[in-house]
């Protein structure tokens, strides 16, 4: 069986509760591309995050929004929630795969990095709440995050991107 990059963690983490996961019951996948920055750190700070299609990487979500001042760690936790909150509006049970090219967040939410800071900590139980039964955590390097990374920079030069959906949503 080949082995996984280490940037990669699939399944639960340090955050699931001692129940049983319920599975995906669509059996469909999204991906979820989200990043943050601060100009200063900290400093004025934003997010952006895109949810695609798995199979067709079609983006069926897009937010980039200006938070205020913060640093950039707090703005990369930021756009995984905003992420996650799309993707659960989309399909509340697919299987998620989340790309950033914060090696903080990834490995902090795959449970291989302890989480010190205080608001960081408040931050991760708020994504692990909002993250599927089914998810795997990727860090990607920053030239493959330039969506996500583009909302950033359109939200920190006042013109940001309220949350849309470009496909129907279920209900």
């Amino acid at each position: 069986m080949a082995k996984r990059p280490p940037s990669v963690q699939g399944g639960p983490s340090f955050f699931d509760e001692a129940e049983e996961s319920v599975a995906p019951r669509s059996g469909r996948r999204l991906i979820v591309e989200a990043d943050g920055g601060s100009r200063g750190n900290p400093g004025p700070a934003a997010y952006g995050a895109v949810v695609r299609d798995a199979q067709t990487s079609k983006v069926l979500a897009a937010e980039g929004l200006p938070i205020g001042r913060a640093t950039n760690n707090v703005a990369e936790y930021r756009g995984l929630i905003a992420g996650l909150e799309m993707a659960r509006e989309l399909d509340p049970t697919a299987a998620l795969e989340v790309r950033m090219d914060s090696r903080l967040v990834i490995e902090q939410m795959a449970g291989r990095w302890k989480i010190k800071h205080a608001d960081m900590k408040s931050l991760a139980l708020e994504a692990a709440r909002l993250r599927p039964a089914t998810v795997t955590w990727t860090w990607v390097p920053r030239e493959l995050n330039k969506v996500a990374d583009t909302l950033v920079n359109r939200a920190l030069d006042g013109d940001p991107v309220a949350r849309q959906y470009l496909v129907d949503r279920p209900g």
